[in-house]
């Protein structure tokens, strides 16, 4: 009996760098399950067959491709595309035809916002990126950590800004002296926008700064800033997390701190498949020199897809769901369950890294409860340079906010005692 998987990813195109490691990826799990003896349904063996199609990370054309692929009954399971701007295209398309849809590489919040129960994420949501990172800097020995979050207008980065502030707002972190002092909500100019932009950083007296966007957004504003002669000590973005981040900012990547959803140097004893250290060699000899994240979590995807159809013991797509939301597992990603209801992931645990010398280092894992033991090494911390200029105070709590679709700067007067 044949299993087969559709999907689309960016084989071309401007996702293609990391689409195309997680296409290595799952045709590396469909050769390792099916040398296996591991799956047999009725008593019959199993085999696993890939289908994918390149989207050319095009919208209109990964809905095609997806309104085909569930419209196939050859195709037993959907596995969504690579971005989340595709898998927000892609997952309706799967809820309307009822089809369990593997999402292995969309981080929206809203995937799972919108009443499709057949959706099972396998990777951490938006909104858990950066929570990490501001639970660590109101553990710093500042003074006052005077918070600026420079979000691009996507809803990637408005639901990571959200997960900021959701933590910036949380009792332990304000009772610390955290305060998110200025907001900028739009695209990043690194000609135009730091002339609007810095003079609030300065007149706010920011020492932390995180930007949260695409990867080219995050680049140009972690190059602005460290190009200027702002000397903000803790900075953090999303694309900290990617590999090529070192090399394309060279040493102004020295310090910066961002999430991972997968490093191979984490010490991960699976329940289920190989360790990070033994995928990262196997898709060596697979021609990707250095694995990044969506290769971890496709060759995950397949892992936990042939866990759950083994104990659905069936094709049939209620009871594959149902044995997904009844799985407690660990694979090379790390932990795995969902919420029941929304299939949002509950169970994996973001890393922190920090860049130094030109290498990720975790510097903090979040708590990991799940079945199976992780260790990691004990990093490095924040650099906490010229802390005597950062002793400040300020009776005005409310963030300057900057929205670059109307070009208005709006400041918030209310008085608190800081």
């Amino acid at each position: 009996m044949k299993i087969t998987i559709g999907l689309s990813l960016s084989l071309t195109g401007e996702y293609a760098p990391l689409a195309r490691q997680a296409e290595t990826a799952l045709r590396l799990f469909v050769a390792d399950i099916n040398a296996g003896d591991a799956i047999r349904l009725g008593g019959e063996r199993c085999e696993f067959v890939l289908e994918c199609h390149d989207d050319a990370s095009n919208s209109s054309r990964c809905a095609g491709i997806y309104r085909a692929l569930c419209a196939d009954s050859r195709i037993g399971i959907i596995f969504g595309p690579y971005s989340n701007r595709l898998a927000r295209i892609a997952a309706p398309v799967a809820a309307e035809t009822r089809r369990i849809f593997i999402n292995h590489g969309g981080a929206g919040d809203e995937l799972y916002e919108r009443g499709n129960r057949m959706i099972v994420g396998v990777l951490s949501p938006a909104s858990d990126y950066m929570r990490g990172f501001i639970r660590l800097l109101s553990t710093l020995k500042l003074w006052r950590k005077r918070l600026a979050i420079i979000a691009s207008p996507t809803s990637f980065a408005r639901a990571v800004a959200a997960g900021i502030e959701k933590a910036a707002a949380e009792r332990a972190a304000r009772l610390r002296g955290l305060r998110i002092r200025v907001k900028w909500n739009g695209a990043f100019d690194p000609d135009a926008s730091p002339t609007k932009l810095f003079p609030a950083l300065r007149r706010n007296r920011v020492n932390a700064l995180v930007s949260a966007g695409s990867y080219e957004h995050d680049v140009a504003v972690m190059g602005a800033v460290a190009e200027s002669p702002l000397d903000i000590p803790v900075l953090g973005c999303v694309a900290a997390g990617v590999r090529r981040f070192g090399a394309d900012l060279g040493e102004h990547a020295e310090g910066i701190v961002g999430p991972s959803q997968w490093e191979e140097i984490a010490t991960i004893d699976p329940e289920i498949g190989p360790s990070p250290a033994e995928f990262a060699r196997r898709m060596n000899a697979a021609g990707v020199d250095a694995p990044d994240y969506p290769s971890a979590q496709a060759y995950a995807a397949g892992l936990l897809t042939a866990a759950a159809i083994n104990e659905a013991g069936s094709l049939d797509t209620e009871k594959i769901r149902a044995a997904f939301s009844d799985l407690r597992t660990t694979t090379l990603f790390g932990g795995f369950s969902i919420d029941r209801v929304t299939g949002r992931q509950l169970g994996h645990a973001m890393l922190l890294v920090q860049w130094h010398a030109g290498r990720k280092v975790i510097i903090q894992p979040e708590a990991h409860t799940d079945v199976g033991s992780l260790d990691f090494p004990s990093g490095w911390r924040l650099l906490l340079a010229g802390l005597d200029a950062l002793k400040l105070s300020r009776r005005d709590d409310r963030p300057e906010e900057y929205d670059d679709a109307n070009d208005e700067t709006k400041e918030k007067n209310e008085r608190s005692q800081d």
